[in-house]
């Protein structure tokens, strides 16, 4: 535990609406409303006073309005939500996701640093190649796609220029909003009897609830004078799977809650046999022990799908809209 703690310490050198603010209490701007931020809103906290802002408020491909906006706000802390997660996409337009993934980050970066303010951002797995996890934070990496290496830039920038920042790097996320794996079986299995999922590729999924309300205790605990090791750690849901049998996990509990009325075959089939623009990795199951340094557990994943499923039952019997 010591020589991770040591690893790491060298790593860190170099609600969807706006809350009304309230003077006596620490402002955490959230930067981002994708399903992170939007799980990030609805994490109950009488510390902080959670603002969330989107694109229109901070678009942090531009600095200079991304350095005014939060000079403007006086955040105690950011938490940075927003990314360019079209993986396929980056390798056509790789200049968007650098924009977004290396330079948002470095202009968040320099301006936290010139105010004085910490940071939490969130990175990805996709920063190592796949051919040996579990990873530990102070593994090699080695990205395969333009959107694992835009992303491994944005951490360099960030540990470059600002010392109190965590970076939690995470996997294979979902929620009840926005687009993600969960959401596109229950969609998948409306039409078909029968679905091919890849059963060769090895991650972890993460609810993003639970990364949320990991990411608001550790602002809390910043803003309330606690001490935090600040560096790069890993936070993704266990146990390990692959994504065919993720998928008949969530078949399999969507059923039973009455989500859906039949269960699709689910069809295992290799990487090979389902190509993609941005090449995978095989096995990016992150090592997550060295949480316990920030006091927090990684989440379990299936309780965290039951979770989600429970929203998206409950909003199709109210006719509440989940996008």
């Amino acid at each position: 535990m010591a020589a991770a703690a040591e690893a790491r310490a060298g790593l860190s050198r170099g609600r969807a609406a706006v809350n009304v603010a309230q003077p006596s209490k620490p402002i955490a701007l959230v930067i981002g409303t994708g399903q992170l931020g939007r799980e990030l809103a609805r994490v109950p906290t009488s510390q902080l006073l959670v603002k969330v802002v989107g694109r229109e408020t901070i678009n942090v491909t531009d600095a200079i309005a991304t350095r005014n906006e939060i000079r403007k706000i006086r955040p105690s802390i950011v938490l940075n939500a927003t990314a360019y997660t079209a993986v396929d996409r980056a390798e056509a337009e790789p200049a968007a996701a650098f924009a977004v993934n290396r330079d948002g980050a470095a202009a968040l970066g320099t301006v936290c640093a010139a105010l004085g303010i910490p940071l939490i951002h969130v990175s990805t797995d996709y920063v190592f190649d796949g051919d040996s996890g579990p990873y530990t934070e102070s593994a090699a990496v080695a990205p395969r796609s333009v959107y694992g290496d835009s992303k491994l830039q944005g951490e360099i920038e960030i540990r470059s220029r600002l010392e109190r920042h965590i970076i939690l790097r995470t996997a294979w996320l979902f929620s009840s909003f926005g687009n993600n794996f969960v959401k596109t079986m229950l969609r998948l299995s409306a039409t078909r009897s029968e679905i091919q999922v890849v059963d060769d590729q090895f991650g972890c999924p993460t609810p993003a609830a639970a990364l949320a309300q990991a990411i608001v205790a550790l602002a809390e605990k910043s803003v309330g004078g606690g001490s935090l090791a600040w560096g790069t750690y890993h936070y993704a849901g266990q146990p390990a799977t692959t994504w065919r049998r993720f998928a008949e996990q969530i078949f399999d509990r969507a059923a039973a809650i009455g989500l859906i009325d039949t269960v699709p075959k689910v069809l295992p089939i290799t990487t090979a046999q389902y190509p993609t623009a941005a090449r995978r990795p095989a096995n990016s199951v992150l090592d997550c022990d060295a949480l316990a340094e920030l006091g927090l557990t990684a989440p379990d994943w299936r309780a965290g799908l039951a979770a989600v499923l429970d929203d998206l039952r409950h909003a199709r019997i109210t006719g509440s809209a989940v996008q």
